[in-house]
């Protein structure tokens, strides 16, 4: 996928990143995927777990150095976020994705002509995007606030997130860091991370999300524009049915219409696949 010059190559003679204006705490380049090296480093993450304020004190920063921060699940990887699966050379570019066609395609292999209570009060024809809501919060604020809460109740997101680390990524905005490192988390929903990246990228546009945290299989969004009606709301849970069955019937209340409920002013979304 197309990208922004690279800053990492430079923390392999600066580790603390001072020639970036950043004081960054021991951590670890990452250039090895599945396929092997990369040709440059995908990500840098902090040997350590982050704790409440990491975000803002080291990713607000790197974000004007061209890095994007992200949470990264380290639970049971020796080798660090080397021990996930990584392939950024399957990646496409999101930009070349329209995130309604992604969406209603996910939606017509998921409901397979008829996929009973799940998808009410709809149908298998697909409903079309959802409308964006009126941001609420400044949309960074919101992923720092998100990223906090995250580390302050760990039990509560263990599903998703047990062990953050802080890592940084180029990638030219928050929905393409999936892209940027080749995450194959939901490989078996689809092949081509940057199709979700495109969701992602809508949703930004939408909703004021921001990529806070993933894990092998699980990613966490904040939101700063959530839906504040249920009509909307149910459009909305229809997207995150299409991306990921699994909020909607097995970490949610089993239904898109009662998932919907759950989305009303909500200020974060967690997913996670099989």
């Amino acid at each position: 996928m197309a990208t922004l010059p690279n800053p990492l190559p430079k923390l392999a003679t600066d580790p603390s990143g001072r020639s970036l204006g950043l004081r960054l705490p021991p951590g670890r380049l990452v250039d090895e995927t599945d396929d092997g090296p990369w040709h440059e480093p995908l990500l840098w993450h902090a040997q350590k777990p982050s704790s409440p304020g990491t975000w803002k004190a080291l990713g607000v920063p790197a974000s004007r150095a061209g890095l994007l921060p992200v949470l990264v699940d380290l639970a049971g990887c020796r080798a660090g976020v080397e021990d996930w699966v990584l392939l950024p050379g399957e990646a496409s570019y999101p930009g070349d994705h329209e995130a309604g066609e992604v969406l209603s395609e996910y939606w017509a292999e998921e409901t397979d002509g008829d996929a009973g209570d799940e998808i009410e009060p709809f149908g298998t024809q697909w409903p079309g995007l959802a409308s964006g809501g009126l941001l609420a919060a400044d949309p960074e604020s919101r992923a720092a606030q998100v990223a906090d809460e995250l580390h302050q109740d760990l039990s509560r997101w263990a599903e998703w997130v047990e062990e953050p680390h802080l890592a940084l990524v180029p990638a030219r905005r928050s929905a393409d860091i999936p892209a940027a490192i080749g995450w194959t988390g939901a490989l078996e929903h689809d092949g081509d991370v940057a199709r979700f990246c495109a969701v992602l990228r809508s949703w930004e546009d939408r909703f004021g999300v921001r990529v806070v945290a993933l894990g092998p299989d699980a990613l966490v969004v904040s939101v700063a524009a959530p839906p504040t009606a249920l009509d909307d709301a149910e459009v909305l849970a229809a997207e995150h049915y299409a991306l990921c069955p699994n909020a909607v019937v097995q970490s949610g209340p089993g239904s898109v219409g009662a998932y919907a409920e759950e989305l009303v002013g909500a200020t974060s979304w967690s997913f996670w696949w099989e």
